[in-house]
């Protein structure tokens, strides 16, 4: 017992970059963020991605971060974790921090009626009825309104989006779809209208609060509430299309939100990101206030808008749903050329980023999976930190990718546990396709069973010169066609 605390006290003085760097230096880390990168990097090449960037987060710290393809096909500039996306919806969650601030501030209330802070907010209630369009209903979505404001800004090729003072002068025109409180309805119009409020109740333009009182505290420095067209094709990355039936991808010309931007119109990198997730462990853990109270952020994860059909679920501003014994908050975003997904899971601090410059990409997808690839590791090494294993390093002469048969896809064999894995490229699911295999003597290897019992045999054989020229599997030959992955992670 007296161990147990000693350990724990020494533990507490480590500094977190130390802790994290031990964490990231665990072998069963390191075998799941190779395997993180060696799918990503399939799942881009097959999907005719040009860019994605990632980045992973474990309690304050950035425990990865990589970019894959590139920024721009035309200039060949690599993506990276400085690039620059369109965030899309992930603007909503810096707009609801600025109306939470004023709540808290006592400039407004969440139940009071939009109408009683903006007077030129007369759209039509179809349901007079019913209840008002209140504050909260626009953070939770629930507030019965139209998706969009009346212009069509979603729309080739321009994608004219209306300025501030066109979705004030159109939006008396335009009438709920269903009484306020009702059913969720995703609401670009709604958050725009949050949007609105922080102005009208701070008495600054809504760039000037953003910047002022969320994005320079949290030290954003390449997030901005518009995307910069100085460093479009470089740093911003060119959005492309969704992929057409010839399987080409066409560059989508830049746009700028303008009067819907409170909804849709920022722009970020993982790296930034990054920082605005580990701020929120930071907040979480520690109480008190910084640019936000932690209870308030508390208050915007939980629950409080779940509609009729018990599946859909909205915090404030924040997503939030179940995975498994997990709960979830985050934002997806999707504008043309671009998709992005930011997902925190506070109870064990993990927060994935992921953007991507195409469109049709399932940007939500990939952050869900790599925690799933991630989290079982970082808790195996949480929970017995230095006894993780790695696989014998004279089995990397065996990694790399083979030549598969044409029905079956790409071979991809990488360290897992004490011996190797394999993967068949493409998949959906490469935790759940992942093959185990056990190292026999030499170059043989069995498949481990789901239960743990050994299998057939796989052999890895030999050229002249020592090298493996293919692996022979159920009597099949899998030809070696590239050398390891190496410093992939």
């Amino acid at each position: 017992m007296k161990r147990l605390l000693l350990f724990s006290f020494v533990l507490c003085l480590v500094p977190p970059s130390v802790q994290a760097q031990a964490l990231a230096d665990d072998p069963r880390v390191q075998q799941a963020l190779n395997l993180l990168d060696v799918w990503m990097d399939a799942e881009r090449a097959y999907k005719q991605i040009p860019g994605i960037s990632l980045a992973l987060v474990h309690d304050q710290e950035v425990l990865w971060r990589k970019g894959f393809g590139v920024a721009n096909r035309e200039s060949s500039a690599p993506a990276t974790p400085e690039t620059i996306y369109s965030i899309c919806s992930i603007s909503k969650l810096f707009t609801s921090l600025g109306v939470m601030q004023l709540r808290d501030a006592g400039e407004l209330r969440l139940d009071d009626p939009v109408g009683k802070h903006l007077p030129w907010f007369t759209l039509e209630q179809a349901y007079p009825e019913g209840p008002a369009v209140t504050v909260q209903g626009l953070l939770t979505h629930s507030a019965g309104l139209p998706r969009e404001s009346d212009y069509p800004y979603w729309t080739n090729p321009d994608f004219p989006f209306p300025t501030r003072e066109q979705v004030v002068a159109r939006v008396s025109e335009q009438q709920t779809l269903y009484p306020a409180d009702t059913y969720f309805q995703y609401s670009n119009l709604g958050l725009t209208l949050a949007g609105e409020l922080v102005s009208e109740l701070s008495g600054r333009p809504f760039d000037e609060y953003m910047q002022a009182r969320i994005l320079d505290p949290l030290g954003l420095e390449a997030t901005r509430t518009y995307l910069p067209e100085e460093l479009h094709g470089s740093r911003l990355a060119t959005g492309y299309g969704a992929m057409q039936r010839d399987g080409t991808r066409r560059p989508m010309p830049l746009f700028q939100a303008r009067g819907i931007a409170p909804a849709a119109g920022f722009s970020s990198t993982v790296e930034d990101l990054s920082a605005f997730a580990a701020w929120q462990f930071r907040l979480l853990e520690n109480g008190g206030e910084e640019v936000l109270k932690a209870n308030t952020l508390r208050e915007m994860y939980r629950v409080h808008w779940m509609d009729p059909d018990w599946e859909t679920a909205w915090g404030l501003g924040f997503a939030t749903w179940r995975a498994g014994d997990k709960t979830f908050v985050g934002h997806g975003g999707s504008c043309p050329g671009y998709r992005s997904s930011l997902i925190l899971q506070p109870d064990n601090k993990i927060a994935v980023v992921v953007m991507a410059n195409a469109s049709g990409v399932n940007a939500g997808g990939y952050a869900s999976t790599a925690y799933k690839i991630i989290a079982p590791a970082i808790g195996e090494a949480k929970a017995s930190p230095g006894e993780g294993k790695a696989s014998d390093p004279a089995f990397e002469q065996f990694v790399g990718t083979y030549d598969s048969q044409p029905w079956a896809g790409e071979m991809t064999v990488f360290p897992w546990k004490d011996g190797l894995g394999v993967l068949w490229l493409p998949t959906d699911d490469p935790l759940d396709d992942l093959t185990r295999l056990k190292h026999i003597e030499g170059n043989r290897f069995r498949r481990v069973r789901d239960n743990d019992e050994l299998g057939e045999e796989v052999v890895f054989e030999m050229n002249d010169t020592g090298q493996v020229q293919h692996a022979r599997w159920h009597s099949n030959l899998y030809r070696r066609v590239d050398n390891a992955r190496a410093g992939s992670y």
